[in-house]
Formats: C-alpha cells, structure tokens, sequence
C-alpha cells in the first residue's frame, strides 16, 4: 500500500511539473545550447575570425571559424573532464571537419548540436589562447524567417540570388561553429565571406577589402570593433546597389549606408530619411547610438527585418506601417516604417544590452516595443504616443514573458506588447518624464556593450526611480495575471484595493473623481478607505495597464 502511495505520489510530481511548463519538454540538448556548461565556462572568447564561402548553385556553405579566448577558469580536479574539454556548436546538418590548435588536429565528439573538443596543450589561467574550427555543409533553410530561423535561399525579381541569415532564437551555431551562449560576446570579430564574383556580400561592421579570387568568386572582408552577439552575425547576398549619407549625432558624424536591390534604388532613398528622425528621437530618450565605430546599416532583406547589429535587416517593402499595417489600430502607425523603427530600437536593447540567458528576451523587446511609441511622441506629441501603446495592448496572456532558465527559451510572446505597456505604465508611476528620460539614458551609459540578466535591468530602474518596483515587474513579467482594481463607493466613501495579484503588491495608480482631473491613490491588496465628496464614480487612468471592477 505504501509503495502505491509513493508511486502515486511521484507520479503526480511529474505530472504537476510537466504542466506547469505548459506542457513544452526540455531534453539535454535544450540545455547544452542554453545553459553554462563546465564545457564553456572555463573561457571567454575575445575574437572570432570567421571565413565563409557560400555557394548559390547547391546551397551549400564552408569555411572555418578561428576563435581566441581567454582562460578564466581552471579545473579544480585533475579528474574533471571539462578542464580539457572546450565545447561548441554547430547545429546538423552542417559537419565540423577538424579542429587545430598550435599546429595540431584535435580530436573532438559530437553530443547532439554540440561538439566537445579535447585540447592538448595546456591552458593556463589568464592565457590566451586560439584554434580554427573547419567546418562545412548545407545550413538549415528558414521556412518562415525571421521567426523559424536559418539560411534564406531566394532570388530577386530578375532571378538573381538574394540570400540572407537570421536566426535570433534558434542560435548562430544553425550556420556557424561558435560559443552558442548569449552571456558570452566576442570584443571583436572579423567576417570574411566569399560570394561568385557577380554578387556582393554586405555583413555587420565595416568593409576593410574586397579580395578577387582566381576561381571567379569575391571575397568580402567586414570587420566589428565592438562586442557583438552571435545571433547578430549577418550574411546578406545579392546585386545591391548602395548609397551613403552622415547623420549629426551625439557623438559626432555617424556614418548611414544603405544597400538595396537596384530597381528599389529610388524608394530607398525616399523612405530611409526616416532613419535620421529616428536616430535623434532614440538618441534623445536611449542615449549614444551605441556603434559608432561601425557605423549605421540598413540591407534590404528577401524577408521581414531583423536587428543585425550596425546591418539591420529590411523587408517591409518600402512602405509605412508593418507591411502596410497599423498594428495599433489608432493610425499613428501608419505614419512610420514599423521595421525602421522596431529594429533599429534593438541597437540599444537588445545589442548593446544583451541578455545572458534568452528567458531574459523581454529586455530586447519590451523595450523595443515601448520604443515604437516613443518615436510616436517625438513625432506627434506626448497624447500620440500613449494612444499608440494603448493600441497595441493585445496580450494573450497564455503564459509567462519570462521563459525557464538554462534551456534556451524565450518565454511568450506577450514581451512585446504587454512588456511595452508594462514600461508605460512605469513611466506613469514615476510621474516625471526628465527621471524617466535619465533611467533610459542610465540604462545603456551602465549597460554599454553588456550582456545582463532581466533582473539587473529591474534592480536599476527601483534604485534609480527611488521606487520599489519589484512586486510590478514580478506580476507583468512571472504570471499571466493583469491587475484588477477593485472598487467600492458607499455615499462619499471610497474603498479600493488590489486584487488578482501577487503578495504584497502595492503599485499606484491614477483615478479620477471628476472629469479628466487626476490624482494619485495608494492601493495595496486588504481594502482601504478614503473620503472623497460628491463622488458618483471613478476612472481610472488609461496609461495603466490594470483592469478596473466596481463591486458591490
């Protein structure tokens, strides 16, 4: 009988844990790509020197990837395997061929998408030390990017090839061999890629040479002076054409350069004077554009867009909106390039504010999101821009923003639209735009070219708003709960509080007793009571995103 109850008891464990998580299944190789394995955690790269020849014809890739490192960590037993083990990824199809450190082949196995190499030569801490990771195959192809990622394989209206990269999410290691962990950025990196000479590769940073090779292909040599994070890393193949332009800029002249299909070569020109409105609106609310020593990139894209860092990906055709829609429903949003705006919102969250771990993913797109009607404000006015995040308050609320730690997952999608409003209505409890304004600005000028944790970036905003808004990150953030304002009104008393929360949440909240006149009120999660003469009802301010709920 006992053995029954136990086996019971167990049985409902996993049950319970298997659908807390919604059901979604985790397995060893879910953690390999998203946790911090011995494997990895014993060095930190510094360079990346990748060598990519693509071939239109069979759809096929090669190269190698040189990486340097430092040692940052030794292995505390001479029994401890991941001392002289270093772990990277390359996801299948693609096939690692060899590996050679100080002259020598290395011997490595494969453990699902990860490679586990066994080095020879010894690693002292603080060393730095390098190898060349050859490599070849046919990448995965994107079925729907950027959302299903990989290699894009299509052509332009003339028949020629137009391909591209993109694989936020999926990881970098879908095309090329690296450390396959958002916490760890190279500080630099080359990106040589060779094309048939009759095509031009444009990829993130700057173009230091094009090298004609005998065998009727180009190569083309970018190079990044800053950190970058793997998923960033671009190819972008086809017959661009390309024109420049300088904005003034914080920090001086900022170069613009846009490569484009040449029969688009007009409309480009055209809609692209936007980006210089959005850079000084981002500039103004954000901070520095954080690249300017690699410079502004807009590529046009056989897909939607992606936030390539310094080589943003576009494909919104050229028009206002998201491919022509206003996703806010108010019309403020069809007076801009949603892809121009959203993806380029990514340089300062997202690129030079990472996060370690992509359960952390709603620092890239909250604020991203917020960031659309920020440029909506600097536009049209202040009233403009909070119609246009009110607009988009489209939330499923099906589960968490964010995801399960150390196994590479995102969380919901609710991180754009619910994340935005959630930031908007800190915004409201702060009461003061130039604090707010500070807090962006602080952000990225403390964050500069880091990877973070979710939480770092909510600890900054309490200390720096002077307000504890932890219990309002943890509700918007952790459950799938919005909060319900509960009301009651007997004669000319109010009593109000909280409900649908967590424990001991206590966020203020504009109402109004009159019209459009609005004061603070202090609710927390037991009733509490206020006079208030000749009250008939309430309104509660439409910058929060709370429910309200009169009751009896």
């Amino acid at each position: 009988m006992r053995k029954t109850i136990l086996f019971l008891f167990l049985t409902l464990l996993v049950f319970q844990e298997v659908f807390s998580q919604d059901k979604k299944v985790f397995t060893h190789a879910d953690t390999l790509r998203g946790s911090d394995t011995p494997q990895r955690a014993w060095w930190d790269v510094t360079f990346y020197d990748l060598h990519v020849c693509v071939n239109p014809e069979d759809s096929s890739i090669s190269g190698y990837n040189g990486i340097t490192y430092k040692v940052i960590k030794t292995s505390s037993s001479q029994n401890d395997p991941s001392g002289n083990e270093m772990q990277i990824d390359l996801m299948t199809p693609l096939m690692i061929d060899s590996v050679v450190q100080d002259g020598r082949r290395l011997q490595f196995h494969r453990e699902e998408n990860a490679f586990f190499i066994e080095l020879i030569s010894e690693q002292p801490l603080g060393s730095h030390n390098s190898l060349r990771v050859y490599y070849h195959g046919r990448p995965r192809i994107a079925r729907n990017p950027p959302w299903d990622g990989g290699f894009i394989w299509k052509r332009d209206s003339l028949g020629n090839p137009w391909i591209a990269t993109a694989c936020q999410g999926v990881g970098a290691s879908i095309w090329w061999p690296n450390k396959d962990f958002q916490a760890d950025e190279p500080d630099s990196q080359r990106i040589a890629i060779t094309v048939p000479d009759t095509l031009m590769d444009v990829s993130n940073g700057r173009l230091r040479k094009r090298i004609l090779n005998p065998d009727g292909t180009m190569t083309y040599e970018w190079f990044v002076r800053n950190p970058i994070n793997n998923y960033d890393v671009a190819v972008n193949i086809a017959k661009y054409v390309h024109f420049h332009d300088v904005y003034k800029g914080e920090k001086g002249p900022l170069t613009l350069d846009y490569y484009v299909l040449p029969y688009h070569l007009e409309q480009a020109e055209s809609q692209f004077q936007q980006v210089k409105s959005m850079l000084k609106c981002f500039e103004y609310w954000f901070g520095p554009y954080p690249w300017y020593k690699d410079g502004y990139k807009l590529v046009e894209a056989p897909y939607l867009g992606m936030e390539h860092q310094s080589c943003i990906a576009y494909g919104n055709h050229y028009g206002n909106g998201y491919l022509g829609r206003d996703l806010s429903g108010t019309d403020w949003g069809s007076k801009w390039d949603f892809i121009i705006v959203h993806e380029s919102a990514h340089e300062w969250f997202g690129n030079n504010i990472t996060t370690k771990d992509l359960a952390d993913m709603w620092v890239h797109e909250s604020f991203a999101n917020y960031a659309e009607s920020l440029y909506t404000e600097c536009l049209f006015g202040k009233k403009a821009g909070a119609q246009y995040v009110e607009g988009v308050r489209h939330v499923k609320n099906d589960e968490p923003i964010v995801g399960r730690y150390g196994v590479n997952d995102e969380g919901s999608g609710d991180m754009y639209n619910k994340g935005g409003n959630m930031l908007h209505t800190i915004r409201q409890i702060l009461h003061d735009d130039t604090k707010w304004r500070n807090i962006l600005r602080g952000l990225n000028r403390t964050f500069w070219h880091q990877t973070v944790t979710g939480k770092q970036i909510e600890d900054y905003i309490s200390e720096n708003s002077g307000i504890d808004l932890s219990k309002v990150f943890h509700q918007y953030l952790n459950t799938t709960e919005i909060p319900v304002f509960e009301y009651k009104i007997h004669g000319s008393l109010l009593n109000y509080r909280w409900s649908n929360v967590v424990p001991g949440f206590n966020m203020p909240l504009k109402v109004s007793f009159s019209r459009d006149q609005y004061v603070f009120i202090y609710p927390i999660t037991a009733w509490k009571s206020m006079p208030v003469p000749d009250i008939k009802d309430l309104k509660v301010d439409q910058d929060f995103y709370v429910e309200a709920k009169r009751v009896n």
